[in-house]
């Protein structure tokens, strides 16, 4: 057994981060719940404890808990922007680190992140689950099989709504010091799947904007095109301003021999499956997930205790963590600067700050 010591007791950690515990109980035994806000662990300890399983120990300091000798790894849910020094405090004391995304805020801090990862050789994993969902995988393989052919371009689009009252919940959202908008919180799973399907990134543009959240400091649209260096061409398109609710989000891939479409609430339902002899794909009728979170937090659990246990790469590693993070800075520092941007740069969502303020004034 993994001994889990959770950091974050808040909206995701309470909704995904228990079920994949309590689903993967087996193999992790969560030892300790933390969070400034003490009722905030309690309620996490309870879950657990009325799921069967041993009650974990409350803190309030993650500080005490990554000392504790007893503890293999930890999970960080907390706000965006503490991923970082919390993640580095952790790995420094020799724990395995799966953060929630994004992992950093920073180019600078993620390559620290990773480098820290390797020179402690210890496991880094970043939760984006949707990797996890079956369309994706089922995907996955006509593209690892070379089925599309050459990749010709691709689309994501994230069409989601976020009202005022989902950001007076935290004041944090929204915030360039400790979040970032809706490129970076909402799109980055989306944005994750584009750049893995594709491959490496030769260069960015960008445009950002807030159209109808002057309650916060960031964007709620952002659009870019993406040159790929294998010479495809990917657009990216996200928004919080759908009214009246959620609408999709949906990933187009096509190929000279393929084309798929996976749509869906949260990337979750093949609309669209075209090879050679195939037109479609029992994967097309699957209902939508009870949240845009999905369900691949239990498999993404499940691939981090065995990357400990069998000394590999977690199937979403520090650098794929990196990489859809890296892609919404670009498009931040693309809109800031009004040119493309080439990879790699460094850049981070501080930078933003004074800029984006002058931009809504």
């Amino acid at each position: 057994m993994i001994r889990l010591a959770l950091i974050g007791c808040g909206r995701i950690a309470t909704k995904k981060h228990t079920e994949a515990i309590i689903k993967n109980k087996g193999f992790f035994d969560l030892v300790a719940v933390v969070d400034p806000v003490k009722e905030k662990a309690e309620n996490i300890a309870n879950i657990i404890e009325n799921a069967g399983l041993k009650r974990p120990e409350v803190y309030t300091d993650y500080n005490e808990v990554i000392k504790r000798e007893d503890i293999d790894m930890v999970t960080i849910a907390t706000e965006s922007g503490y991923h970082y020094q919390i993640s580095i405090d952790a790995m420094t004391n020799n724990k395995h680190v799966l953060v929630e995304k994004p992992m950093a805020l920073s180019t600078k801090d993620m390559d620290h992140m990773i480098q820290l990862s390797k020179e402690k050789d210890l496991k880094l994993g970043v939760c984006f689950q949707n990797r996890f969902n079956p369309p994706i995988q089922e995907m996955r393989k006509k593209l690892e099989n070379g089925e599309f052919g050459n990749l010709l371009h691709g689309q994501i689009s994230i069409r989601w709504n976020r009202n005022k009252s989902y950001y007076e919940q935290a004041p944090w959202r929204g915030t360039w010091k400790l979040d970032g908008g809706t490129l970076m919180n909402q799109c980055t799973h989306g944005i994750d799947l584009l750049q893995w399907t594709f491959g490496e990134i030769e260069e960015i543009t960008g445009r950002i904007e807030n159209f109808n959240h002057p309650y916060i400091e960031a964007e709620d649209f952002g659009s870019a095109i993406v040159k790929f260096k294998n010479g495809a061409v990917g657009i990216i398109e996200g928004t919080a301003n759908v009214y009246p609710k959620n609408l999709e989000e949906t990933l187009s891939v096509f190929g000279e021999k393929g084309t798929v479409v996976i749509g869906g609430l949260a990337v979750n339902k093949i609309e669209t499956w075209r090879f050679e002899n195939e037109d479609s794909h029992p994967f097309q009728n699957l209902p939508d997930p009870d949240t845009v979170y999905g369900a691949g937090h239990v498999p993404l659990y499940r691939d981090f205790y065995d990357s400990i246990v069998n000394n590999r790469k977690p199937y979403v590693s520090g650098e794929d963590g990196k990489r859809a993070v890296e892609i919404v800075l670009a498009i931040y520092k693309s809109s800031k600067e009004g040119k493309p941007v080439k990879f790699p740069f460094e850049f981070s969502t501080e930078e933003m700050k004074e800029y984006f303020k002058k931009v809504k004034e």
